[in-house]
This record gives C-alpha cells, structure tokens and sequence, in this order.
C-alpha cells in the first residue's frame, strides 16, 4: 500500500453524556474527503482508542469507510495488548475495507527498560504480520514510555513483507536518516492508477455494500454510492515507507527521507499541514520552510501540552465536529480556548 502524502487522524467525536456520535463522525470524514490529505486515520492516538468497547470500536472503523471518497487511504488502528485481539480487530478492518493497519509497542511492554522485553515485542509484531489480511505500519509515540520501539527492533521488522512502513512521532532527522539507512535493502511493490496514487481497497469491486450510521443509530438508511473501480493500474517499487509523525517535524522528517506524515494537527487544520508536504514536493524548500515555522507554535501548544482536547477545539474553530473529549480527560478551560483561538488565526480552512 502506497503511504505517500497526508495521512490525517482522525478525532472520535461523542455527544456531551459521552456516547459515541457516529453521524458527526460521518460528517467529519465526508469533509474531509474534499481535502487534498492523501488518506484518513481510523482510532490513532488522537481517536481516543483505548475509551471504546470493542463495539464502539467496530463502529467507528465501519462508519469511516462508509463515509470516506474511495480513493482515500484508510488505516486503522487497531493495537491491543494481545496478538489475537489485535489480528481480530485487523479482520474487522479488512471487512470494511481498510487498506492497512497501525500497529504500536503493546503498553504492558512500555514501561520497562529498552531492549528487556526485545524478543517478546517481536514475537508480537512478527505473529500480526505474519497473519494480518492486511499490511501492517508501525507506530512509534511521544505517549510511549522511553520512546517506543528501538530503533534496531524497527530495522529488523521491516524485513518482514507484510510490515510496509512506519509512522514516527518520536526520532529526529537523525534517527530518521539512520532508519532510512538501516532499511535501504528493503523493497516493496505497491498497486497505483495511471498518475502512480495509491489504489484503495474501496476502488475494487465489493459483494457487500457499508451500512451508515444513520442505520446504526436508528435513523433512515442512506443510499451508498456505487464502488468506483480503477480502469488501469500499474505497480510502483518503494522502500520501507517512514512517515513523520509530528506537525513540528515534518519537514525534518521530509528532509530525512520521509514520504509522508501523520501529523496530529491536521485534524484541525489539514490545508495549512498540507501545504507543508506540496512545497515540499515542488521542490521549494524556502517555501516548505515559510509552512513548516507558522504551525510550529501552535503544533506544539496544541499536540504536546492541551492534547486531544486542544486538537479537538481546533476542529472546532475549522467547521469540523470536535467535541469534548471522553472523560476522565477534560475539555479546554476558558482561558485555554481564548488562547487556542488566538494562535489559530490564519490557519482557518
């Protein structure tokens, strides 16, 4: 699966008792649809995994490929302590039609020393990727304690055919650029159209059709548009695919090889982080650089210290449904929104 561009995580919006509300969630993507990000990002850290059930989860991952324009990449994730609920999960995916799964370091693992538990972490990835229906890219996260995966642990896995790239949130140029180098052997071929985009799973023909959220919750059923199908495809060597996962590193991690990034604030503004990546791909690195300073400082306000709370109202400030947060964590103070709207002027879609 082509991994280039965009990738935009997705929030998890509730209703204000906290039940889970699919028809903003539906709108968002739908929105998000007619943006230039390459793909969408089901239940990432931003999507609040770990507050679902298993059926909040299953939901979720159904009402975003129902609701997402074909030729967006769909990745979901699905990391669960063990390798059989998180193989589940990647069934589920599959089903409604994701084109790959995000994998992260299991949290019983997190809190001990680097390289203790290395043959366990392994074993772990190895046994989803080995019988994962779909490709697997890692995740590494700011919220992992002592940085999550090593960095000869990534090396190592991405060997293994099934795992095609990684989304870090963590490492620096340098640890980008000794990643690149350390995988440099590996070689994948990928499906693209005729001008080399990625082809999704929802472009091939389908026996069953998503059911929308509308029905899920009650309300009307609604019509799904006909699967588009691609008339010519061809293939596309590429490497292990890096991804940086950080608004302020993005072009640090372009600069170390990166194809792509999974920055957290492109959920609430995914036209000024797009802007970042097509400077970038012109070849107008000043201009790249020009992007890259103004999110910097709302990036780092915004995704390391208020959090999905913050990332959340900033979609609210764009036109999105953002929503509070599910309890234990806390919506925005007064004080605090005044200061996130302050810091988003210009970057308004």
């Amino acid at each position: 699966m082509l991994l280039e561009g965009l990738q935009l995580p997705l929030t998890t919006p509730f209703y204000p008792d906290g039940r889970l509300n699919l028809l903003k969630l539906e709108y968002n993507v739908a929105r998000y649809s007619k943006t230039p990000v390459a793909g969408l990002v089901a239940l990432g850290e931003l999507g609040e995994p770990t507050m679902l059930s298993e059926d909040e989860t299953r939901l979720v991952l159904r009402g975003v490929a129902g609701a997402a324009a074909v030729e967006k990449v769909l990745v979901a994730g699905v990391s669960r302590d063990s390798v059989t609920r998180t193989l589940d999960l990647a069934e589920s995916a599959a089903k409604f039609g994701y084109d790959a799964v995000l994998v992260k370091q299991p949290s019983l693992f997190e809190p001990s020393a680097p390289g203790r538990y290395a043959k366990e972490v392994l074993t772990y990835f190895q046994a989803i990727a080995d019988r994962s229906p779909l490709p697997v890219v890692l995740y590494r996260s700011l919220s992992e304690q002592g940085g999550g995966l090593p960095l000869g642990i990534v090396i190592e896995l991405a060997s293994h055919p099934q795992i095609v790239g990684l989304v870090d949130g963590v490492g620096g140029k340098t640890w980008f650029e000794a990643l690149r180098s350390g995988t440099s052997v590996v070689k994948h071929e990928v499906v693209v159209t005729a001008v080399f985009a990625a082809v999704t799973a929802r472009m091939q023909p389908k026996s069953e059709n998503f059911v929308s959220a509308n029905t899920l919750t009650g309300g009307a059923a609604v019509a799904v548009a006909p699967t588009r199908t691609v008339a010519k495809t061809r293939t596309k060597a590429v490497g292990f695919q890096m991804l940086a996962g950080g608004t302020a590193g993005v072009l640090e991690g372009l600069r170390a090889g990166a194809v792509g990034a999974m920055p957290a604030f492109a959920a609430a503004a995914p036209q000024a982080c797009y802007e970042v990546l097509a400077a970038w791909k012109d070849g107008d690195e000043e201009l790249a650089e020009e992007k890259q300073v103004r999110l910097e400082r709302v990036a780092e306000r915004l995704e390391q210290q208020l959090g999905v709370a913050g990332i959340k109202f900033g979609c609210d400030l764009n036109g999105y449904f953002g929503g509070r947060p599910r309890l234990p964590l806390l919506p925005l103070t007064g004080a605090e929104r005044a200061e996130t709207e302050a810091l988003m002027q210009g970057l308004r879609n």
